[in-house]
């Protein structure tokens, strides 16, 4: 046996081990024919960029910790948290008792609920699968997790309009955008974190039905735009957009029954579907914004029905005639439609969100709700740079390569991007929904020049080649070949300085987008940071040092009092009853709250007691330098309650037309609530070396009125920072509050100690 086991022939190893350490030899043993090894190379690319999407935007979590940032996500999270504990059924009928006092909200009916029900069943999903978290911490990574899914979206549809090459490219490129990070990093939890992924699966999934014709995925579509409404109001941006494209095909002659199924099945089950959701109802059908829809798909049905009779007819001049009368009546009964819709009232008018996209003075001018928000303003062209970097010089090449190639769904990218580029300009907040077109349509513009390089370096070796190997037979030959090779190394040098150009400008929008992921997007509002004297990171926690100040030491049935900026928190994380909040779906109660920040203290008093307010809170930078304070918002809080109450006007607060807090400063504004608030006890105080006390850092003045005294509030609380100020508002002469008659007769009863003189004049007043 023995024998025969050493005699045994031995078998020599298919990789020597010189070659067992490189990769390549691996894929060598797995002999991949050349369009496998590309695909495995494409698939793994893939992955790679799916983790580089979700971890580039985390870096909010590793320098600070697991938290919500921002005001808006802090409402969603709350309602998450609703939702996960109590149930769908009780979550769509809640009525929240705690914002909008004493109005209160219906919440199933006031909001996208996508956002929540997307982050509820990743927690029971989890959950199931015994992964023990909490729900805060699903909803912090939802849109990183998103975005991770967006690269993947983004590489089929760059696949689809144009080639592989350009999806993996607008893969890269959406991964580590700006302008798609800025919402979509660890923490914050807002409505765009999973809509944009909804919006550029709609579309990717619409030009996909397009250009097959398929009616899986002319409904997939539909479920995409379902999944789009049910998670953003920008949802109106779709539903006018695909409608736009399919009357640009029909007008280029581009009619097909492809478009005709995929525009017909889209829009009626999306809409219907849409109508499922509470808070759009029946807008389909009858808001001024949906009615473009609704026009193109009837136009659609008299295209087919045209279709139809030139098909029936055989005389060209009979068809052209009975299409000159088709489209007359049918343009006639629509514009009649449309007139007695809107005459009657059926049909509503444009909204003033819809109105300031397309005039973008009309806020300004109209509704300075929408206009005092900070991402409601006109973008600079430094945003731009800031967001796209070197996207916005590959854009108009993407462009020029799409229209030498025009396509149906080369017609549609670029319609998108050039329309979300307009209403980036227009307002700073949609340059989030320009991001995915400017990667797309760069995304395009780099490939086809990388490729075009690369044939051309390819192609001149070759050229190369076949002249040297030509023999010397004749004279003219051998003078083309000294020619080629006199002119062609030229050219190829030039290709290969432009490739690496190429590279290099790329390597450099790498850099880029995660500087300004790290500095600029990871910091959550709620937490500031600034550098010290000597270099060091200072923290400022002052937001979340006054909420637990406020869920422990006032009363559960407090109502709270601020601008409609804080509310969302103050509810969330202060527990506590708010009188507005980030909603804005009242103005005129917001306006009251406005007009009390902007009174006499007399007059705020009397509409603090009307509101039942027991504190205000006010946000006040004037120490640290923080400059998103309720003093430099005083402004929108003067136009927007002079909007609704003609008694306050805003010149009676100006000087010269320059808003002032100095001794130069008009005397309302001098003696309003929101300056007293602010400013109180401020004037004692140094906050840097060789200034006077009472010297704003944040406007870099010293203020006007530095003994402000305050008669109906008193100071309850401020943060360590002064960041944020809570007074308590005094109850009548004749009467005291809850808080104060259970503490008096706490005192009274036991008799230790003393009452004191105020506790006798409190037991006086409460009747004890």
């Amino acid at each position: 046996m023995g024998a025969k086991t050493g005699s045994s022939p031995s078998v020599a190893p298919l990789i020597s081990s010189s070659d067992a350490a490189s990769p390549l030899s691996y894929l060598k043993a797995l002999k991949l024919k050349t369009k496998q090894q590309e695909l495995l190379i494409r698939v793994s690319v893939l992955a790679l960029v799916y983790i580089l999407a979700f971890a580039i935007r985390l870096f909010s979590v590793l320098r600070y910790e697991s938290m919500i940032h921002e005001f808006d996500p802090y409402f969603n999270y709350r309602t998450t948290l609703f939702l996960t504990d109590k149930g769908f059924y009780e979550f769509w009928n809640w009525f929240d008792s705690e914002s909008w006092y004493p109005l209160g909200r219906i919440i199933g009916g006031t909001l996208y609920p996508g956002l929540m029900v997307t982050a509820a069943l990743i927690y029971w999903a989890l959950r199931f699968l015994r992964f023990v978290v909490h729900i805060r911490e699903v909803c912090v990574l939802t849109a990183p997790f998103f975005a991770s899914n967006t690269t993947i979206v983004a590489y089929f549809f760059g696949k689809e309009i144009w080639d592989s090459g350009a999806g993996l490219v607008a893969a890269v490129l959406i991964a580590i955008c700006p302008g798609y990070i800025s919402r979509s990093v660890a923490g914050s939890y807002d409505n765009e974190g999973v809509a944009i992924f909804a919006l550029l699966l709609t579309f990717y999934l619409f030009v996909k039905a397009v250009n097959t014709g398929s009616l899986a995925w002319a409904l997939a579509s539909a479920f995409g735009y379902f999944y789009m409404v049910s998670a953003w109001g920008g949802y109106v941006f779709i539903i006018n957009l695909v409608p736009l494209y399919v009357l640009v095909l029909l007008v280029n002659g581009r009619y097909s029954m492809r478009l005709y199924i995929a525009y017909n099945c889209m829009y009626v089950l999306g809409m219907l579907l849409a109508m499922q959701i509470r808070f759009v109802g029946f807008q389909h059908v009858q808001s001024g914004e949906h009615m473009a829809s609704m026009g193109v798909f009837f136009l659609l049905q008299v295209f087919y029905f045209l279709d139809w009779v030139k098909y029936m007819l055989n005389d060209p001049n009979l068809f052209h005639f009975f299409l000159r009368i088709t489209l007359t009546c049918a343009i006639s009964v629509g514009a009649l439609a449309l007139g007695v819709g809107m005459a009657t009232g059926y049909i509503s008018p444009w909204t003033g969100r819809f109105y300031s996209l397309l005039d973008p003075t009309y806020a300004k001018d109209h509704i300075p709700i929408i206009a005092s928000v900070s991402e409601h303003q006109p973008t600079a062209w430094s945003s731009f740079m800031f967001d796209f970097h070197i996207l916005l010089f590959l854009f108009p090449a993407g462009l020029y390569f799409c229209f030498k190639r025009l396509s149906d769904a080369t017609i549609f990218i670029v319609m998108y991007g050039l329309t979300s580029m307009y209403f980036a300009g227009v307002m700073v907040r949609l340059i989030l929904v320009a991001a995915p077109a400017m990667c797309l349509i760069s995304s395009i513009a780099i490939s086809a020049t990388l490729k075009n390089l690369t044939r051309l370096i390819r192609a001149k070796d070759k050229a190369l080649q076949m002249g040297s190997s030509r023999g010397t037979t004749s004279l003219k030959s051998s003078a083309k070949a000294s020619s080629v090779d006199q002119s062609l190394p030229y050219q190829k040098n030039a290709a290969i300085a432009l490739l690496f150009g190429a590279f290099y400008l790329l390597s450099r929008y790498a850099i880029h987008c995660t500087w300004v992921t790290s500095e600029a997007y990871s910091s959550p509002s709620i937490v500031l940071a600034a550098r010290g004297a000597h270099g060091g990171r200072v923290i400022f926690d002052d937001y979340r040092e006054a909420y637990f100040w406020l869920r422990k030491n006032t009363p559960l049935d407090a109502k709270i009092m601020s601008w409609w900026d804080y509310g969302y928190q103050i509810t969330a994380m202060g527990n506590r009853t708010v009188i507005v909040d980030n909603n804005t779906w009242n103005n005129t109660h917001i306006a009251t709250v406005g007009r009390a920040m902007s009174s006499y203290e007399d007059e705020a008093y009397e509409i603090m007691r009307s509101l039942d307010v027991d504190y205000v809170l006010v946000v006040f930078g004037g120490v640290t330098g923080y400059s998103s304070d309720d003093i430099n918002k005083f402004l929108w809080m003067v136009r927007i309650g002079g909007g609704v109450f003609p008694v306050i006007k805003e010149p009676d607060y100006l000087v010269n037309g320059e808003y002032r807090v100095d001794k130069g400063a008009a005397p309302k504004m001098l003696n309003c609530l929101m300056y007293k608030l602010s400013y109180y006890r401020f004037g004692e105080v140094t906050t840097e070396y060789g200034k006077p006390p009472g010297y704003d850092r944040a406007r870099g003045v010293e203020i006007g009125n530095k003994h402000v005294k305050l008669e109906h509030l008193e100071e309850s609380f401020t943060t360590s920072n002064w960041i944020i100020r809570i007074y308590k508002v005094k109850p009548p002469k004749n009467r005291c509050d809850s808080e104060d008659r259970m503490k008096t007769l706490a005192v009274v009863t036991t008799g230790s100690p003393p009452l004191g003189l105020r506790g006798q004049k409190k037991a006086v007043n409460c009747n004890l």
